[in-house]
């Protein structure tokens, strides 16, 4: 039987469910090859996040955590936690 999918044509939207995700290297001064919904912890630590202006802040984070930032980067001076995106 083929799964029905609710969410089906409502992926546009901000705050529709996420359908993908993506491991995250941390990289200075390199643009994420997609730029993701949310960014989600996976070990607790630090992250540094650059955003469209090219702004890097470090925030200290959890594991579990889901961080409702949409980071153009995120660079490897800096982090500590391990990092997905959530498209």
């Amino acid at each position: 039987m083929p799964q029905i999918n609710p969410y089906y044509g409502k992926y546009g939207s901000i705050t529709a469910p996420a359908v993908q995700h993506f491991n995250i290297v941390p990289a200075d001064g390199i643009d994420l090859p997609l730029r993701p919904r949310v960014l989600r912890v996976l070990t607790s630590g630090d992250i540094a996040i650059r955003d469209d202006q090219g702004v890097v802040i470090t925030y200290a984070v959890s594991a579990g955590e889901t961080l409702q930032f949409s980071a153009v980067g995120v660079e490897s001076t800096g982090t500590t936690a391990t990092v997905v995106g959530w498209l």
